[in-house]
């Protein structure tokens, strides 16, 4: 038995003691991670250099890549290097640190997806006063309230979970540091304040869920009155994306957070973590510009100024020789 001031390093889940296998999977989420670096990228890039996507909706795009980047980058670096240095550790500094910036990048996301939403919902039905209740001003207020309400929820998690006392040892079955799988290695009882905010933040979360889901069937019922099949598409080709991405999310959090322990299992708790810890970042971007053309412009454009850029580089350099 082993107490919490005791321990200095947790282990996390070693996906296989193979050694080949070890590599295919640090090489497989290399693949995803700099997918999800390059893919929000670009989107940071097309949004803040194009200044036809100076809108809210696209400024919360850009918010939305830079909470991808980060939560991304928070989970994955250390899974991989754990996998090519054959290694299980992480310290208890660093394991704290990975929930801190887990939950506040995450909360911070769910958030600003709900904002969205409302977003949306004022761009179909109060068009005439989208730049009053979405000026410049209010964007940027709502956006730090995501961010500063994320910071806030993620100091109350991390601070109650460390200050459990641990007496189940230090291993951990999952390939980050996640608040479940700490709360495993709790005495008896000792656990269950922290259980309660659990409940009580997806409950919040599953409000900000309803929420978003009332204003896109008001949505999808006005989109569905709009005589123009181009007005109707361009409406579907943003909001359903949306949804999407915020259903996986939702469901995937609320069963990894909210699961009995009878169903728990080492390879259940894996999947369900990366469909809502690694997935939306790595897809989002390609589901947001995939049937967006105004991004999808803004993309291109980029991309050919800078292979234009650097094709006339090298040739401007040579005749200045």
């Amino acid at each position: 038995m082993s107490n919490s001031s005791s321990i200095t390093h947790f282990l996390l889940l070693a996906f296989t003691d193979t050694r080949e296998l070890q590599l295919l999977h640090f090489w497989l989420f290399l693949g995803i991670y700099l997918a999800a670096l390059l893919g929000n990228g670009l989107i940071i890039s097309a949004v803040a250099c194009d200044h036809r996507l100076h809108t809210p909706m696209y400024f919360f795009l850009l918010n939305l890549s830079l909470l991808d980047m980060g939560t991304i980058s928070t989970t994955l670096p250390k899974s991989m290097a754990n996998s090519l240095w054959d290694s299980r550790d992480i310290s208890y500094t660093g394991c704290a640190a990975q929930v801190f910036f887990f939950l506040f990048l995450i909360a911070a996301e769910y958030f600003l997806l709900t904002i969205m939403a409302y977003d949306r919902y004022v761009a179909i039905f109060k068009p005439l006063h989208y730049g009053t209740l979405l000026g410049s001003r209010a964007c940027v207020h709502m956006a730090a309230a995501a961010w500063g309400t994320g910071f806030l929820y993620a100091v109350l998690h991390t601070a109650n979970t460390f200050s459990l006392p641990l007496c189940q040892g230090n291993a951990l079955d999952q390939f980050f540091c996640e608040i479940p799988q700490i709360l495993k290695l709790s005495c008896s009882h000792s656990y269950l304040r922290e259980a309660a905010l659990l409940v009580v933040s997806v409950c919040l979360a599953l409000g900000c869920f309803i929420f978003i889901v009332v204003s896109y069937v008001q949505i999808f019922r006005a989109v569905l009155r709009i005589p123009s099949q181009q007005g109707r598409h361009k409406a579907f080709s943003t909001c359903l994306p949306h949804l999407a991405v915020v259903s996986l999310f939702n469901s995937t959090g609320t069963f990894a957070y909210l699961k009995p322990p009878s169903i728990s299992s080492s390879s259940l708790d894996l999947v369900v973590a990366v469909l809502y810890s690694v997935v939306p970042p790595a897809v989002n971007p390609l589901i947001y510009s995939m049937r967006n053309k105004e991004l999808k412009d803004a993309l291109w454009k980029l991309i050919t100024g800078c292979f234009s850029e650097a094709i006339n580089c090298p040739s401007s350099s040579a005749e200045h020789l």
